[in-house]
């Protein structure tokens, strides 16, 4: 499940060779520096964690700076981990590039929606609310949460009011359209959450078209 840490640049579209219009999500990802090799040995999982986007030396703490002397790279502002078979086959401060990913290969791209804000159910859930008639005193609230007797609570789970978006959201089997090495962009079909300028993770998929 290698991967990389990018950035979404935005949306457009391209025409593929039998003349389709897509709709591409256009993602800037990498150059990015492996910062650290785990394995079952040390660590107890298989995995390597990568460094992405340039961050100033004032901004870090002594801990991090020795972190990045370690690997022999340069500090970065974002890490994350990618879960490997074969750690021994990368090295301290080996650099990863979209090179890493083909055209047709399916990928998982993890980003993080655009926060709304406080919202309320029909908002946020979709609830279908009252009538909208001026006699009804019931128009978008949510209605009766508890129980009468048993078990006489509201149950966990139940959907509320509250923080609407700015969740982590994982869009599945996004096909790779266009890899250009030169700029480090990659071109995913399909949409991305997230806005403009945001964070994303780009990782090859561990799932078959049939699932």
């Amino acid at each position: 499940m290698q991967g990389l840490i990018g950035k979404k640049l935005g949306m457009t579209q391209i025409f593929n060779d039998k003349d389709d219009l897509i709709p591409v999500t256009v993602i800037e990802a990498g150059p990015c520096f492996i910062t650290q090799i785990k394995t079952n040995e040390k660590d107890g999982y298989k995995a390597i964690q990568v460094g992405f986007g340039d961050i100033k030396e004032k901004h870090l703490v002594s801990p991090a700076r020795g972190h990045f002397a370690k690997a022999g790279v340069d500090p970065t502002k974002h890490l994350t981990e990618f879960i490997v078979e074969d750690p021994e086959n990368y090295q301290l401060g080996q650099t990863l590039t979209v090179e890493t990913f083909a055209v047709g290969e399916k990928t998982d791209v993890v980003g993080w929606s655009k926060g709304k804000g406080f919202a309320g159910v029909i908002k946020r859930w979709n609830f279908s609310g009252g009538p909208g008639g001026h006699g009804s005193h019931f128009h978008r609230s949510p209605g009766s949460i508890g129980m009468a007797a048993t078990p006489s609570r509201v149950i966990k789970g139940k959907k509320m009011p509250g923080h609407y978006g700015d969740a982590r959201n994982t869009i599945l089997n996004l096909e790779v359209v266009k890899v250009d090495a030169d700029q480090n962009i990659i071109l995913v079909k399909g949409a991305v959450p997230g806005p403009k300028g945001s964070l994303v993770l780009i990782k090859k998929t561990n799932r078959s078209e049939k699932q």
